[in-house]
């Protein structure tokens, strides 16, 4: 798949990730900041969200992606940001039939960084994504060790704020190559999916590595992105698991003593 341009729009200054701030204890701590976030296409907005202030880019694409709004990247002219008083807008530039206008309007202007349902108009809108690989495998369970050992040292966010999650992509054996952090859970998907479309790289072989808990709004984001699994630090919910099924998609957990615990999905004959 072709990657979009990679294209920035001059703007204000963002506002700052994490602020400074004395603990009653007398500590400093490092707190992270969530700005209101409006997303839109050609000029009109589409939703609205609290995210963190980074990557702003990648978080609108990665959203329209995953969301069914756009099928590829390839007809996106740029993505304008713009710093208000009240937030920050993310503009998506691309041409007007590129946009699945059905998709578009399943999805209100209201969204928060705890809910992977809001604005879904109904049920009928988790359907199955169109445009995924079909995957060859999943990862062994020393590739999925590997990476969790290694996440940490990749989030330097949370490192300074300890509240922040993060979403990493990981070739199949584990090593981790690119990762994006929120202090939304998918809304750091979000921002991987963009990143990995923008650079051309959603049809490489990988799968998902989070550092929340598996709820079904993030298997049909990874399944959107065409992983292979995906791999979090705590079990699924049932609804993710039955969604799972539905996508053949692989959930890994890490199990005590840092074991892997797999809820596979069963084939579909």
């Amino acid at each position: 798949m072709q990657s979009p341009p990679n294209k920035r729009a001059k703007s204000t200054a963002m506002a700052p990730q994490a602020r400074r701030i004395h603990a009653r204890s007398g500590e400093i701590w490092s707190i992270a900041e969530e700005v209101p976030v409006e997303i839109g296409f050609n000029g009109k907005a589409w939703s609205v969200m609290l995210a963190t202030p980074s990557e702003l880019e990648d978080l609108a694409i990665g959203l329209a992606l995953t969301e069914g709004v756009i099928a590829s990247g390839t007809e996106i002219e740029a993505v304008e940001i713009k710093a208000y008083p009240e937030g920050i807008s993310a503009d998506i530039r691309v041409a007007a039939d590129a946009i699945i206008e059905a998709r578009r309007g399943r999805r209100t202007l209201s969204g928060r960084t705890g809910c992977g349902l809001c604005g879904i108009e109904s049920l009928a809108a988790l359907h199955t994504p169109k445009h995924r690989r079909t995957a060859t495998g999943t990862p062994p369970d020393k590739a999925v060790k590997h990476a969790f050992s290694t996440l940490a040292a990749h989030q330097p966010l949370n490192r300074q704020t300890h509240s922040v999650h993060a979403a990493a992509w990981c070739t199949m054996e584990g090593d981790i190559l690119s990762v994006r952090e929120d202090v939304g859970r998918h809304n750091a998907l979000d921002k991987l999916a963009g990143h990995l479309l923008r650079g051309g790289e959603i049809a490489e072989p990988g799968f998902v590595l989070m550092s929340s808990r598996c709820s079904f709004e993030l298997i049909f984001k990874a399944a959107r992105i065409g992983a292979s699994a995906i791999a979090c630090l705590s079990a699924p919910t049932g609804r993710a698991i039955d969604l799972a099924e539905a996508l053949d998609l692989a959930i890994l957990a890490r199990g005590p003593g840092g074991s892997v615990i797999r809820f596979e999905a069963e084939a579909n004959s």
